[in-house]
C-alpha cells in the first residue's frame, strides 16, 4: 500500500462527499458542509492553506543535525513524532458513510497508535459519535484522548467522567463548537463557556484538560488562568466561521506570550512533515491533523491511518535535516525566512 492507492480508494468511497483533490486547499468544495468543505465562501479553511503557504523556510546544509529526533513527551506519553490525529466525527454526513462511524474512529485510534503517536476522538449530536470513540480508546487500552463539545457543565462532568474510566490520556473540549446549531435542532445544546464555567470544569476533571479552538491571545492566556493544560490553536479547519484569518497567522503571537507554560497544539492545514516543521517553528510544540487522516482511514483503514502519519514523519525529519535542526526542542523561528528587505 502506498499514499497514491490510498488516495485513489478513498476517492471512489467518498464520491460526492470529497474529491480527494491532488492538493487539499478547499477551493473546490467550498461551503461544503456537511461535507469536507469550509463554511460559507470556505474563506477559513483556505486562509489555514495560504497562511502555511506564505511560511517559507531558510535551509541550511552545513550541520551536524544528520539524523533528527522527531521524538517528543505530551501528556506523559512518549510520542514517536509531533503529530497527532484530531477529532473527527461525522463519517456518515460528511464523508458518505463507506465506512461506519464506529469503523472510523477505530482506524483513527488504532492507526495512530500503531504509528507511535495518539489520536483523539471526538463528539457531535449523535450519541454515537462520541461512544464509538470511547469504545476505540478502550480497545487500545486507554491510548487516546476524548474531546467533546462544549455542553451544559455537568453533561460535560459526566461524560469527561467516562473517558476516566476507561484509562483516556486526557480530555478536551472543542469550544470552537458553540455555535453548531445543528447541535441544539437534536436537543442537544452547546454554547460559548464562560471563565467560572471552565475553573468548575477543569478543576473537577481528575486528568490534563486541553481546549480546542483558541484563536487570539487572550483566551489562550484565560486557558492558561483557569487551569488547561493544553491548547489548539484552531479555527475548527475552517468549517465554523467564515472569514478567520489562518491559524500560522496567529499562533506567533499566542507562542510568544505562551511558550514552556502551557502545551500549544496547532491544527489547520497541514498537509505535509514541511508543514508540520512551519507550525513547531511558529511556535506550536506539536500538530494535529484532520483531513490527510480521513483520507487515510476511507484509503486504507488503520493501516492508511499509520500510513499517512509515517509519510508526514519522514517528511518532517527531511525537512529537519534540511534546515539543520537535531530535535523537535531545538526548532524556533531561525528556520523561518524574514525577508531584510520589503518590496
Amino acid at each position: 500500500m502506498n499514499i497514491n492507492e490510498v488516495k485513489k480508494n478513498a476517492r471512489e468511497k467518498m464520491k460526492g462527499y470529497c474529491r480527494v483533490c491532488r492538493f487539499c486547499d478547499g477551493v473546490v468544495c467550498a461551503g461544503e458542509v456537511p461535507g469536507m468543505g469550509g463554511t460559507g465562501t470556505g474563506s477559513s479553511f483556505r486562509a489555514n492553506v495560504e497562511a502555511l503557504a506564505r511560511v517559507r523556510l531558510n535551509m541550511r546544509t552545513l550541520h551536524g543535525a544528520k539524523d533528527p529526533d522527531i521524538t517528543v513527551e505530551l501528556f506523559g506519553r512518549k510520542l514517536s513524532m509531533p503529530i497527532l490525529a484530531a477529532p473527527i466525527t461525522g463519517s456518515e454526513y460528511n464523508m458518505g458513510g463507506a465506512v461506519p462511524e464506529a469503523e472510523f474512529i477505530q482506524m483513527v485510534i488504532s492507526g495512530s497508535k500503531a504509528a507511535g503517536t495518539i489520536g483523539m476522538c471526538g463528539d457531535g449530536g449523535n450519541p454515537l459519535f462520541y461512544d464509538s470513540g470511547l469504545k476505540a480508546i478502550e480497545k487500545e487500552r486507554g491510548h487516546g484522548i476524548a474531546v467533546m463539545k462544549p455542553r451544559e457543565n455537568d453533561v460535560v462532568l459526566r461524560m469527561a467522567e467516562r473517558a476516566k474510566s476507561i484509562g483516556a490520556v486526557a480530555v478536551g473540549m472543542d469550544v470552537d463548537g458553540a455555535g453548531l446549531i445543528t447541535m441544539a435542532l437534536m436537543g442537544q445544546p452547546v454554547g460559548p463557556k464562560t471563565r467560572e464555567e471552565l475553573e468548575e470544569i477543569i478543576s473537577k476533571v481528575d486528568l490534563p484538560f486541553m481546549l480546542k479552538g483558541i484563536m487570539t491571545v487572550d483566551e489562550a492566556e484565560l486557558a492558561y488562568e483557569v487551569g488547561a493544560k493544553a491548547i489548539v490553536v484552531s479555527n475548527h479547519g475552517g468549517r465554523i466561521l467564515d472569514s478567520t484569518p489562518g491559524v500560522a497567522e496567529v499562533l506567533p503571537a499566542i507562542a510568544e506570550r505562551l511558550k514552556g507554560k502551557i502545551t500549544i497544539l496547532a491544527d489547520g492545514g497541514v498537509r505535509s512533515g514541511v508543514d508540520v516543521l512551519k507550525y513547531l517553528a511558529l511556535g506550536a510544540d506539536a500538530v494535529l491533523v484532520g483531513r490527510p487522516v480521513i483520507i487515510g482511514a476511507y484509503g486504507g483503514g488503520a493501516e492508511g491511518v499509520k500510513l499517512v502519519l509515517e509519510t508526514m514523519a519522514k517528511e518532517l525529519k527531511q525537512a529537519m535535516i534540511l534546515t539543520g535542526c537535531r530535535d523537535i526542542a531545538s526548532i524556533g523561528d531561525y528556520v523561518i525566512y524574514k525577508p531584510r528587505y520589503q518590496h
